[in-house]
């Protein structure tokens, strides 16, 4: 059993974690105190602190004190707000993870209870010091990975070997295509592939991701809707962040700069757009060559990903790995928990995408991915792989 704690001083705070389902939650004023309410009793010996953001120096003096001094504790930072400077800096001290400060009841239980179900995962068995902060794969998973790998590179090497002359004798460059992906833990390793592409055809994806993007929620009729503004205002608006002057007239808030004049409200849909559209998504893709549609079409160009499962990259069933641009979109609290969890050749969005003709928004992939982060089991990785067997015909050309 997990205790709860709550270090802070909002009343508001204080009254709904009151009202946690199954959860009796102990408040704290100071960092003292918090230590005292996490010391090892009645054989709990794990504990939950949230501690609500405030002067950031006193944050600072708790969590550091906490981290050093309390033993089997996972401490998630309640927050409305953080700039890039700030979250390095409550991560360097010791944050664990982060939460809107109004989260509703059922995300905070959820988050509560998705720890509790990995307490041998996140906390250190021995309850030393040491500060755990990696989702670690587990036995039975990297058993079957390393057998199902090595059992699928000694059967497939024939095709493999086949496809990777087909590949070179029709254009020029490399057989294999690396690139950086993100996976468990945000680590980032070279991703492979046969290569389905020209060689120039990453130069030519910004071109074709603001007008074929599948994911890009303004695209209309194969445009892009951008801002009256004009991309030159918007990457310098972007530039200088939010610290432009504001002004307030009787309608709207407006956001000035020294050569642009934009509404708050079409900044905030602009930006929210961006975070959206993290995935890169393109139909008929014209980058992709004659030997790439086919590899494609029947998913004989992921086949070399055996190699990163058997060397511990990735596995079997899991989170599909994110080139850099789309995971650097996925950082905000709502997103990180799919990547705590097992990076994958195939997951429960590929099969449950390519069962309804890919008809899927970049949110519900989203949504799926941090599902199975939270639900992964034995049971559930033999139906994913039953399920991929039956769907690996792509219905679709991407």
């Amino acid at each position: 059993m997990i205790g709860v704690v709550y270090l802070g001083n909002n009343p508001h705070t204080e009254e709904r974690l009151k009202y946690l389902p199954n959860r009796q939650i102990v408040l704290t004023k100071n960092y003292m105190d918090t230590a005292e309410a996490c010391k090892p009793r009645n054989g709990q010996v794990h504990y939950i602190v949230f501690v609500e953001k405030s002067v950031q120096a006193e944050d600072i003096t708790a969590i550091t004190y906490l981290r050093k001094n309390v033993k089997g504790v996972y401490i998630i930072l309640l927050t409305n707000h953080l700039s890039g400077d700030e979250r390095k800096l409550y991560q360097h001290c010791g944050i664990n993870d982060t939460l809107e400060v109004d989260s509703s009841l059922e995300v905070l239980s959820n988050k509560i209870q998705f720890i509790c179900e990995r307490e041998d995962i996140l906390f250190d068995k021995m309850v030393s010091r040491k500060r755990i902060l990696r989702f670690e794969i587990p036995f039975w998973k990297r058993a079957f990975d390393v057998v199902f790998s090595l059992l699928g590179i000694i059967f497939l090497s024939p095709v493999m070997l086949l496809t990777a002359l087909a590949i070179k004798m029709e254009s020029r460059g490399p057989v294999l295509f690396k690139s950086k992906r993100v996976g468990t833990n945000y680590r980032v390793f070279d991703f492979l592939k046969f290569r389905s592409m020209y060689s120039d055809a990453e130069k030519r994806l910004k071109e074709l991701s603001k007008t074929e993007n599948q994911y890009a929620q303004g695209r209309v009729h194969g445009t892009v809707v951008t801002s009256p503004l004009g991309e030159e205002a918007e990457r310098k608006m972007k530039a200088q962040g939010l610290e432009s002057e504001m002004l307030i007239s009787d309608d709207e808030v407006m956001l000035v700069g020294d050569d642009f004049v934009v509404s708050e409200t079409d900044f905030s849909k602009q930006r929210d757009e961006e975070n959206n559209n993290a995935f890169v998504k393109i139909e008929n893709d014209p980058r992709v060559t004659k030997v790439g549609r086919f590899i494609r079409k029947y998913s004989i160009d992921e086949l070399p990903q055996l190699f990163n499962i058997l060397r511990g990259d990735m596995s079997i069933v899991g989170n599909r790995p994110l080139p850099l641009y789309e995971a650097e979109k996925l950082t905000a609290d709502s997103s990180i928990d799919r990547f705590m969890a097992p990076a994958g050749l195939t997951g429960l969005w590929q099969v449950e995408d390519r069962g309804r003709g890919g008809a899927m928004s970049a949110e519900e992939r989203k949504q799926l991915d941090i599902e199975y982060g939270q639900t992964y089991s034995f049971a559930l990785d033999m139906k994913i792989i039953f399920r991929t067997l039956f769907a690996f015909v792509q219905k679709e050309n991407v």
